[in-house]
């Protein structure tokens, strides 16, 4: 799939209007000099099929660019070695913390993340963080995120749902957390499952702010 560069496409005489307008306009994810902001992004990964989400949003963070942090649950583990026969590649730079390590520095409200995305992320761990139940580190920083007014996106793989399940999303929803279910798009043309994934990562790296080109955008014109 190929990437279109619209700003190439402008006719010149709508340069100057655009660089104009670019010195005064913040795009998500990079400050004013156009260079990345620096994030501290906790990466919690859960039993929910799906370990391909998490890989790939590892493999589009750039550990150079932003401070990267993992933590997985207990059955995540026997999940992303079923269906990720390579294991978890963890780039270098992502630090790694155990579940029940309460001295990871996400855990207090004193030193939170400023985004933490749980992917993929399972109906039990979803309904856990709605309710405010904290017994490990991945749900204490869940916790802390929603207190401290920061970014919480979850990527929640099930069907169907329950009305248990829709209350939990209400909650979260009106906590200020950020639902992204892994529902992959098709109108991109996607050729191999990890591009199919990879329409559910561009959203996700979106509403992180981080700049991205995974996926075409809709009605974006092909070459």
């Amino acid at each position: 799939m190929h990437e279109v560069n619209l700003a190439n496409r402008a006719a010149p005489k709508k340069q100057n209007k655009v660089a104009n307008l670019r010195s005064h306009v913040i795009i998500p994810g990079l400050n004013r000099n156009g260079s990345a902001n620096r994030l501290k992004i906790l990466v919690a990964i859960t039993g929910a099929s799906g370990a391909l989400y998490a890989q790939r949003l590892l493999d589009n963070l750039d550990p150079h660019t932003h401070e990267i942090h993992v933590v997985q649950s207990n059955y995540a583990q026997q999940v992303i070695a079923e269906e990720l026969p390579g294991g978890l590649r963890l780039p270098a730079g992502v630090k790694s913390h155990g579940l029940k390590s309460m001295n990871a520095p996400f855990a207090s409200g004193s030193n939170p993340p400023d985004a933490m995305v749980v992917i993929p992320c399972t109906m039990g761990t979803l309904g856990r963080i709605a309710h405010g139940y904290s017994e490990d580190v991945l749900l204490r920083a869940a916790d802390v995120v929603l207190k401290e007014k920061k970014k919480l996106i979850l990527v929640p793989r099930e069907t169907p749902l329950s009305l248990i399940h829709v209350k939990n999303f209400e909650l979260l929803l009106l906590a200020g957390a950020t639902l992204i279910p892994a529902n992959p798009s098709y109108y991109a043309g996607a050729k191999t499952i990890t591009e199919l994934a990879d329409t559910v990562v561009a959203r996700v790296l979106d509403h992180l702010g981080v700049p991205n080109q995974l996926a075409p955008r809709w009605a974006e014109e092909k070459e």
